[in-house]
């Protein structure tokens, strides 16, 4: 009798085997056969999914957009779903954890991030996945505009923030700790990323 597959538990453990092999060895390193053997799976099967390389690390960015798009959209529907004059809701901890979910402050969050500068830095010399890119900036920039603009509007922020401005600086502050968080673990600890998030978004409140 044949044996059952589960698509979607197949299609997991090959998400979860690119993760693992990028983090590892690099995108380039993340090839078919090193993705089979990594999720004990025959070539064939990988194959299934990906028809070379390219194929391969779209999937790898799809995933990761998939992931943090989830999350994030969980803390959008709190935020937007709370009564900004409730006393008993702290807006301020939902904005923080949702910026957050960009940045390494756990393993899934540290794999994502290392997936991510394994594709953007692969992105710089391949045409074909710049595209892809801009998309994932992109995206991140228009959940910082967003929260920026709400918290404009209910009163939290100075009325004369320059909101295109402030969204580009709060991004890139975001791609900086993402990125030295990573590749300098020893000099940015967690606790002094959070300090520096919270400093931040604490400039730019409206004065009491």
């Amino acid at each position: 009798m044949p044996k059952v597959v589960n698509p979607e538990a197949r299609r997991l453990a090959v998400t979860e085997a690119v993760f693992r092999v990028i983090c590892r060895d690099g995108l380039e390193g993340a090839t078919l056969r090193n993705i089979a053997e990594e999720a004990g799976l025959a070539i064939g099967s990988v194959r299934h999914y990906f028809t070379g390389h390219t194929d391969l690390t779209v999937f790898a960015l799809a995933a990761l957009r998939d992931r943090v798009t989830a999350r994030i959209l969980g803390h959008v529907e709190r935020l937007l779903s709370a009564d900004p004059a409730d006393p008993t809701v702290d807006q301020r901890a939902e904005v923080e954890k949702l910026l957050a979910e960009f940045l390494p402050l756990d393993e899934q969050r540290r794999q994502e991030t290392v997936v991510w500068l394994e594709f953007v830095t692969a992105a710089r010399t391949r045409p074909e996945l710049q595209g892809h890119a801009r998309e994932l900036y992109d995206g991140m920039r228009m959940v910082v505009g967003r929260v920026l603009d709400r918290a404009r509007r209910i009163g939290r922020l100075c009325d004369d923030l320059d909101i295109a401005v402030e969204s580009e600086r709060l991004s890139a502050l975001l791609d900086g700790l993402a990125m030295n968080a990573v590749l300098q673990p020893d000099r940015l600890p967690l606790d002094m990323i959070h300090r520096i998030l919270a400093g931040h978004l604490d400039s730019l409140k409206e004065p009491s």
